[in-house]
């Protein structure tokens, strides 16, 4: 694995799997005797990782799984440390979590909703996980932050991009590492208009969920500030494998860019079947026709092999960054599956090992004790550089990365260049800015 300088600008598994259905509210009960939800009582701790294992972002989530696992392994002091050699707080030892031995057990989102609230009840209420760690979709992440709540867990979301995660559908149990649509826009939009121009006509494809929804929202404004107009925006459905139904009206449009509010296998597709349609080739307005993919990930670029060359996007953190906390854990990650980790794996290794800190440092598994740790907590060492947990909506800032389709990779990972990395200040925002606005984060929940 070749890298490139950038300047700065003890297993437990259990058979929990996912249901179909879930009647609401869902109750749950604890111990008399507990004073939290699952409080560990023995010489281990259960954590849940629910993850997509199957549908169209599964390729994200059995690479957020192998990262939890390497997690689970620096935890107990096993293997090199990984980042724990390199996180600014120095809380864990390596002998588990308050001298408790961690064990996991797993469960199938299926990129579904319902599915993924089963799979976490069953993991909480059969499993005794006390934490849940995981998904690859924000409309996942949403129920399964709110069924956290009910149940008295933590949430350490893992990919989940949609501004009401940690805007409208907020919740006290619930903490995101991975950044949002609005800090896309904010990171992207300026290197946009730099390369492409500010008289742009664009026309969106959106998966039809709550990420589509405001990844749409936050590039529209964000571009249509700087001088862009929006053509047309339309919706997808999020099984949908053909895209080219929706491809061919672009040629008529008037639009000179296309924007893929797409992610996983389904901006694979409609890459690819823009790519088909010849849309790089042509000339529209007097301008080369151009691609934008708002959100990239290392997988969604193999995937998608030669046809993304070029092509902008933003990422939360890639394996090519050379800070000390990336360095560790590309290097752990790569030793032990022979292949550099994705920005997916990375958020979730960063989670179990921000949880695990947290009640190191309030010195209990008692969820409102490791939220008030983890609220304002700011640490470095895990990637990306200084971050911040602002402790008004739980949301995780540093800085973000734009990057383009490499043109000319050398090897099978080297399939994205980062162009700029956006400092944190940049994408920052005031907790009640109108795309978070709704909601309130209320109070922790310890369940019992």
């Amino acid at each position: 694995m070749t890298k490139k300088n950038v300047t700065r600008r003890g297993v437990l598994k259990s058979g929990a799997v996912a249901g179909t259905g879930l009647a609401l509210p869902t109750i749950f009960t604890a111990s008399s005797a507990a004073a939290f939800t699952n409080e560990p009582t023995g010489s281990s701790v259960t954590l849940g990782f629910n993850v997509p294992q199957t549908g169209p972002y599964a390729d994200e989530g059995n690479d957020e799984l192998l990262a939890q696992q390497l997690a689970v392994e620096h935890l107990n002091g096993e293997g090199d440390g990984g980042c724990l050699n390199t996180f600014s707080s120095k809380a864990l030892q390596g002998n588990g979590i308050l001298g408790k031995k961690v064990g996991f057990v797993t469960g199938d989102t299926q990129t579904k909703s319902d599915a993924a609230r089963a799979s976490a009840k069953s993991m909480i209420e059969k499993d005794g996980a006390i934490m849940i760690n995981g998904g690859s979709s924000s409309g996942v992440a949403v129920a399964v932050q709110g069924l956290c709540q009910e149940a008295g867990v933590i949430f350490m979301a893992g990919l989940t991009h949609a501004n009401d995660t940690t805007g409208k559908d907020k919740k006290a149990n619930g903490f995101r590492h991975f950044f949002n649509a609005y800090m896309s826009g904010a990171a992207l939009a300026p290197v946009l208009a730099a390369e492409m121009g500010k008289e742009r006509r664009a026309y969106h494809l959106t998966a039809d969920y709550n990420w589509g929804w405001t990844q749409e929202e936050s590039i529209v404004a964000s571009t249509e500030a700087l001088g862009w107009e929006t053509v047309n925006t339309v919706k997808t459905p999020l099984a949908s494998t053909d895209f080219s139904s929706y491809i061919a009206p672009v040629l008529n449009s008037g639009a000179d860019v296309l924007v893929l509010n797409h992610y996983g296998g389904n901006m694979v597709n409609s890459l690819t079947n823009a790519i088909q349609f010849g849309l790089l080739d042509k000339v529209a307005n007097g301008k080369d026709f151009k691609i934008v993919v708002p959100l990239y990930s290392e997988l969604m670029a193999a995937g998608a092999g030669e046809n993304i060359k070029g092509v902008l996007g933003s990422m939360n953190w890639n394996w090519q960054l050379q800070d000390e906390g990336t360095k560790a854990f590309v290097k752990s990650f790569g030793e032990k599956y022979g292949k550099p980790p994705s920005n997916s794996a990375q958020t979730c290794y960063a989670q179990v090992l921000l949880y695990a800190d947290a009640c190191e440092r309030a010195g209990t598994f008692n969820p409102c004790g490791v939220a008030e740790a983890l609220e304002d907590f700011e640490f470095d060492g895990l990637g990306n550089g200084p971050t911040w947990y602002r402790g008004a909506d739980h949301q995780c800032f540093k800085d973000v990365l734009v990057v383009r389709g490499n043109e000319n990779p050398t090897n099978a990972y080297d399939t994205l260049e980062i162009v700029e990395i956006t400092p944190r200040a940049q994408v920052e925002y005031d907790p009640e800015h109108p795309m978070f606005a709704g909601g309130e984060l209320g109070k922790c929940n310890p369940g019992a």
